[in-house]
């Protein structure tokens, strides 16, 4: 048995970088973020032995995923982990819509706000005891059809029988192992994440508020404001170039660039200030030559997806649902480990159907955005309009006579 760090966390013990050698578990999981310890927390409490490799104790400050939705939510309950995400985040119960600086709709919805950080901690934190944390950086892959080696960059080896692939935008191991990328859409789009903060007020006349674009030319999807604890969080989502002028002025003053780009916006907010943005461009990928026996990619590593469309996080809980309940239960009952018991997973129907909905909400609703042709001005007018109506009913409904109110 290899020295055993003390506990860290609630849920996974910390084995000291070198200390394996040799050693031999049914899985190997590369990578700590919410597909790895999502893998980690399944496998272990299927009763699968497996090790989770990472060279972090905690998750890093990456600006990722910030709010989860209800379908977002069901995956979890399946996988197991939902109660720690409810308890981690904060629940938004409702949400205004905003078109033109006007509150056009309040949309009853299940969704709770949490930094991706907090997010994979939460669900480390769930993580059985039965799983050992190493904290240390992969140097290779040996793969073959009956058992995997996976070197250790702090010296020693671990023998597995599956290796997991869960290491989300970094190449380095998929490159060394001949599994190559595409990029399918350059510069998709840009999230940009701030805190906004009432000025003068105790706090915002809204819970929770979706500003969409007024016009095609804004080359914005949307802006969600929601609370994280006692704070209200801002994930702006644009089409812009990473060169253009606006994105130069967020870095420089959040607070003007935002209520210059978006005038209509101090109409709901009132006069507010804007904390220090975090701006992260997103590029579409997929893979190839990844159809290899013994190891299998999940989550960012196997294809990336646009936060603005929001499906990264179902494209990861499908994954590993149907990877972890599903098909390695089956492939350790059986010998070997070839490729055709990888091809299995890929060729998943839950898995094929959620990658595909990933990419076509992400190039549907960039087009929706920004396409000035015909068929997408009336898909907007009809859009605007069953808003207007429905906030009006809402109206009528509770005795209200403005839209969304």
């Amino acid at each position: 048995m290899p020295p055993i760090l003390p506990r860290h966390g609630k849920g996974w013990f910390v084995v000291a970088a070198g200390a394996f050698d040799g050693d031999q578990v049914d899985v190997a999981i590369v990578g700590a973020g919410l597909a790895g310890c999502t893998a980690a927390f399944m496998l272990a409490s299927r009763g699968i032995s497996c090790a989770l490799i990472d060279p972090r104790l905690e998750a890093p400050p990456d600006f990722r995923c910030e709010k989860l939705d209800s379908s977002q939510l069901d995956l979890a309950e399946r996988i197991g982990i939902a109660p720690v995400l409810r308890s981690a985040g904060t629940e938004v119960t409702h949400v205004q819509v905003a078109r033109f600086g006007r509150i056009v709709e309040t949309r009853l919805l299940r969704q709770f706000g949490i930094l991706y950080p907090d997010l994979v901690d939460a669900v480390r934190g769930a993580i059985p005891p039965a799983v050992t944390l190493l904290q240390d950086k992969v140097a290779a892959v040996e793969t073959g059809p009956e058992r995997q080696r996976v070197r250790l960059a702090g010296g020693g080896d671990i023998s597995a029988r599956l290796v997991v692939m869960a290491t989300g935008l970094n190449p380095g191991l998929s490159d060394s192992l001949g599994i190559r990328r595409t990029v399918v859409s350059k510069a998709h789009s840009v999230s940009i994440g701030f805190d906004l903060a009432p000025a003068g007020q105790m706090r915002f006349g809204f819970r929770a508020l979706t500003c969409n674009a007024d016009r095609p030319a804004d080359r914005m999807a949307y802006l969600t404001l929601f609370p994280l604890g006692d704070t209200t969080r801002a994930n702006l989502f644009l089409y812009r170039p990473l060169d253009d002028p606006w994105l130069a002025e967020f870095r420089r003053d959040a607070t003007d660039a935002l209520f210059t780009g978006l005038p209509r916006l101090r109409r709901l907010t009132g006069a507010a200030h804007a904390g220090p943005a975090r701006i992260r461009p997103v590029d579409l990928y997929v893979v190839e030559g990844y159809r290899q026996p013994g190891i299998v990619l999940v989550g960012d590593a196997f294809a990336t997806s646009c936060p603005a469309a929001g499906s990264g996080v179902n494209k990861v809980f499908t994954d590993v649902l149907q990877l972890c309940s599903v098909h390695v239960p089956a492939w350790l009952a059986t010998a070997g480990m070839g490729a055709h018991k990888m091809a299995a997973f890929y060729d998943d129907p839950e898995k094929r159907a959620a990658d595909e909905a990933s990419r076509q909400k992400a190039f549907w609703l960039r087009s929706y955005s920004t396409e000035t042709t015909l068929p997408w001005r009336l898909k907007r007018t009809a859009r605007l309009a069953g808003q207007f109506g429905r906030g009006q009913l809402d109206g009528l409904r509770h005795g209200k006579t403005g839209p969304g109110a």
